[in-house]
């Protein structure tokens, strides 16, 4: 048997493409790298624009032409010529080309490397054409992974996919540096205030005047409440409707009297300053309306980081707090979210405990960690592969 680390080629968006799966899989990059020792440099088919593709011009990039169908089967073809032992494919929605980003399927049926894809977005119940594309994926990958423990039954229901044939591995991130917190909350003016934090692209979906409402009595009891919101509107939303979302909330700040109590950072976060920003709040909260979500990177960030966490009752959030239910309100009901906010900030100890219990979930999901599980499954499937085909032989 022989023993080299395996080389990987991760298929997906990636950096400087600002987009947080670009972000995610050169996390997990590194994160497998250095679990391997440092020692080999892993390709990445890097999903792209025409226009984008002078951005990968590393030798280990492979640059792939999301609309051009052919462009998919001739990676494939690449690969099967390569040294590459196993195939890593982040899929989202919207990352590929086709209906439904139905152009991978083509790369998957010619590929002839072990393919392990992770499903940033699993539904629980699927509709055509997502549920027929995300199947197919499911058919020709030879093992699948998800962020969140619901996804393996939805994968299971809908697909009637073998148990075995999927894992869940949390998502990955940074590990806390506590010095960093007292220079940031410093530098941000947040000295002697108790902040509640917020990221994301602004978009309705975001449920940020819930956060508001809530505040409006909140800070009669806590003088001192902070409540930041950071990132810009979703570009999306500012081709259909430009700033609206925005402007309303601003109105309702005003109209709530809570300018003295409400922080803007309007602009593009680097992760970097993301990573201080969370690290340095009191409270991270995601009052997100929609319950169906399964993943939150920012969330996953928080608890990674021991931030005491406030949020809706959605899939990733409930998968996340492992039974400590008292992290989560309901949506819409900003006076229990308000009640929440006061007692965790006026009650003795009670916000420092929520701190302890979210640092120990936080532990299992830094990047060394989540690199050293993803290298050891690779591996296991790479040698499942080799046997099946020694016993064909």
């Amino acid at each position: 048997m022989n023993n080299r680390l395996p080389q990987i080629a991760y298929v997906s968006t990636y950096i400087p493409k600002k987009c947080g799966l670009a972000t995610y899989t050169h996390h997990l990059r590194e994160a497998i790298t250095h679990a391997k020792g440092n020692r080999s440099i892993d390709p990445v088919i890097t999903l792209c624009n025409p226009e984008e593709r002078a951005d990968y011009r590393e030798p280990w990039m492979l640059p792939l032409i999301k609309s051009d169908q052919d462009d998919y089967r001739k990676v494939a073809d690449a690969i099967n010529q390569s040294s590459v032992d196993i195939v890593s494919l982040q899929h989202e929605f919207g990352i590929f080309g086709g209906e439904a980003g139905s152009h991978i399927i083509d790369f998957l049926r010619r590929v002839k490397k072990p393919v392990v894809t992770t499903f940033h977005t699993v539904f629980e119940h699927p509709v055509a054409p997502y549920s027929d594309v995300q199947k197919e994926i499911s058919r020709w990958s030879d093992h699948l992974l998800v962020m969140n423990r619901k996804g393996i039954g939805y994968l299971h229901d809908n697909f009637e996919l073998p148990l075995e044939k999927i894992t869940f591995i949390p998502h990955g991130t940074p590990v806390t540096n506590r010095a960093d917190r007292i220079k940031v909350r410093r530098e941000a003016g947040w000295e002697n205030r108790k902040v509640l934090f917020t990221f994301g692209l602004l978009g309705r979906s975001k449920g940020i005047e819930l956060i508001l409402q809530a505040m409006a009595s909140a800070v009669h009891a806590v003088p001192e409440l902070l409540y930041v919101i950071a990132g810009q509107t979703h570009p999306e939303v500012r081709k259909h409707e430009g700033e609206a979302y925005r402007e309303e909330l601003m109105a309702m700040i005003k109209e709530l009297g809570l300018e003295h109590h409400v922080q803007w950072v309007n602009s593009y976060v680097p992760e970097e300053q993301l990573v201080s920003l969370i690290s340095a709040c009191d409270l991270y909260v995601t009052p997100y309306p929609g319950m169906s979500q399964i993943t939150s990177g920012t969330l996953a960030y928080a608890a990674g980081l021991g931030r005491p966490i406030l949020s809706t009752p959605y899939v990733y959030a409930k998968d996340l707090v492992q039974g400590y239910d008292e992290m989560l309100l309901p949506f819409g009901d900003a006076d229990a979210w308000s009640s929440k906010i006061i007692e965790l900030f006026t009650y003795p100890g009670m916000l420092t405990e929520w701190e302890r219990v979210i640092s120990e979930i936080g532990r299992s999901m830094h990047w060394p960690h989540v690199g050293a599980q993803h290298l050891r499954l690779f591996q296991q499937i790479i040698l499942e592969q080799r046997d099946k085909i020694a016993d064909v032989g």
